[in-house]
């Protein structure tokens, strides 16, 4: 025998009056009746609409809520520097607060689909509108369908700004943070080591970026493992005209067959091209947030080829993009298994618990973050591990909300 939902547009679910039965309760005015059969696996688009659309709009309004907050108090914290830098109100309103929106928000997407989920659910629940459901012959699973749908469609979205958008904002944010607000550049000016090409090696003992020069300069070339040639220079500066390097007081020593040659040209120079730019030795400590995907990559290559030693950082950044959209999954399977439940406790206990796991799930993240660039863990592992731990925790927490 067919089990059926009997649905009105209004405000909740009850158990209707016949076994397998739910009525959703109208508002005062009257409306349509809809007949939907359970048994026949067709996807219920009433039901699913109404948890659908009130997990985006509780999502949206959170995201809205917390950007006003954000917004506030970081012109508050700002507006000394607004007033006292040469800076107009298209730069503050246009290029810095329009992209700080989508940025902030692109933080924190995961745990605002944790608190939405719970937020609503608990209101279901409250209004014993998920028991409805489940007592009517609903699986628990079923009862799911809606919130992974969305937080799928969030999850696309969210990969989507990760690659493509966020980054594209956040040149243009960050380029009015550095100039304006924050000094993030950052200088190599010590003991360089950076490598050139596959057997070729410079080491810099000191570097001045305010003209491109420095002392200290040795090129080592290796063949086989073996040093066949190495060029020492006590001064050198760039030539931006002629893109090449200009050595002073320099010598050459080379090895072949055994003998070694040693050539010395002091007082002179040497201008040679290298592929070696001033630009290698200056970055933004937000760099890599500035960067698309295809840029990261990219990236990543050259300074794996120069031995920068920053690319640990830059793929863990990689890895973190990809890792991050399927948060949004999770967290809402463990918050709809938490907030379905009816508690003693209610709302405040649900959102509790809510913000005590994203607090767990951002700590976590950062130690993960921390293991990966400090302590040489695989950054494929260290950014996937808050996902494998809290998947862990959504299959516990979902087997226990189907008893």
């Amino acid at each position: 025998m067919a089990r059926y939902f009997i649905f009105r547009r209004g405000e909740r679910l009850v158990k209707g009056p016949g076994p397998g039965v739910l009525i959703l309760k109208n508002t005062p005015r009257p409306s349509i009746v809809y007949v939907c059969n359970l048994k026949s696996g067709i996807l219920l688009s009433i039901l699913d609409r109404y948890i659908i659309r009130k997990y985006l709009s509780t999502f949206f309004f959170t995201a809205l809520l917390f950007s006003i907050i954000a917004i506030t108090i970081n012109f508050s914290e700002h507006i000394e520097k607004f007033i006292d830098k040469p800076v107009t109100k298209k730069e503050i309103f246009i290029d810095y607060y329009l992209n700080f929106i989508p940025y902030i928000n692109g933080l924190l997407w995961p745990i605002f689909s944790l608190i939405a989920v719970i937020f609503f659910t608990s209101r279901m629940a409250r209004n014993t509108e998920v028991v409805a459901m489940l007592n009517a012959g609903m699986s628990y699973m079923r009862f799911l369908r809606p919130y992974l749908v969305s937080s799928l469609l969030l999850a696309v979205i969210y990969l989507a700004g990760n690659h493509i958008f966020f980054p594209q904002g956040n040149k243009v944010m960050m380029a009015f943070e550095n100039k304006y607000i924050f000094n993030n550049l950052r200088v190599k000016s010590n003991n360089i080591h950076l490598f050139i090409g596959p057997e070729s090696k410079v080491f810099i003992s000191n570097y001045h970026t305010h003209d491109s020069s420095g002392t200290g300069f040795r090129l080592e070339q290796y063949q086989d493992l073996h040093l066949v040639y190495l060029l020492e220079a006590k001064t050198f500066e760039y030539l931006p005209k002629d893109k090449k390097w200009r050595l002073k007081d320099y010598n050459i020593r080379k090895w072949e067959q055994d003998k070694e040659s040693f050539f010395s040209f002091r007082h002179q120079t040497l201008d040679t091209a290298i592929a070696l730019y001033p630009s290698d030795f200056v970055y933004y400590t937000n760099d890599k947030e500035m960067m698309t995907s295809a840029e990261l990559i990219r990236f990543i290559n050259y300074e794996t080829e120069r031995g920068l030693g920053a690319s640990r950082i830059m793929r863990s950044e990689y890895h973190r993009r990809w890792a991050e959209p399927f948060t949004i999954v999770i967290l809402t399977v463990i918050g709809a298994s938490i907030a379905s439940r009816k508690l003693r406790g209610g709302m405040g206990l649900h959102l509790a618990l809510g913000v005590w796991i994203g607090a767990m799930f951002v700590f976590l993240s950062k130690f993960a973050l921390t293991f990966s660039t400090n302590l040489h863990m695989n950054p494929v592992l260290s950014m996937w591990l808050p996902n494998l731990v809290f998947g862990l925790l959504a299959v516990y927490l979902l087997r226990r909300a189907q008893q």
